[in-house]
């Protein structure tokens, strides 16, 4: 999988916008961290230069399980770790596994939207 796909399949997911909001600070890393986003909340975002990982979140439960299974899911970098996890390309994780779990990140966070961006996004198959 490389950026490309990986976007593609991010920006798939219904109402689904990104951005780059990191790109003042000095962190050179973060700086190239693109953000996908439902309504006003992220739900997966990837660093487009370096393309090592993508971060994802999950229900605590199944975050802890995740790091169980594969080498590959660790703890998130700069974000609630109970949460969200980091999860690497070309590693144990699976390329099928990857995108479901960002789909199942996207349906989680869509869940927790405010009721008034839920309700704008009412209708779809969110």
């Amino acid at each position: 999988m490389d950026i490309e796909m990986f976007r593609d399949y991010c920006l798939s997911l219904p109402h689904v916008t990104e951005k780059m909001p990191f790109t003042n600070v000095r962190d050179p890393y973060s700086r190239n961290v693109l953000c996908f986003y439902i309504g006003s909340k992220w739900f997966c975002y990837v660093n487009i230069e370096v393309f090592d990982r993508c971060c994802v979140k999950s229900t605590p439960e199944e975050a802890e399980a995740l790091r169980v299974r594969y080498e590959g899911v660790r703890p998130a970098w700069h974000i609630d770790k109970r949460w969200w996890n980091d999860v690497y390309f070309n590693s144990d994780v699976p390329e099928k596994t990857i995108l479901a779990l960002v789909k199942a990140s996207y349906h989680l966070v869509a869940a927790s939207l405010p009721a008034k961006e839920r309700r704008l996004l009412s209708g779809t198959d969110v």
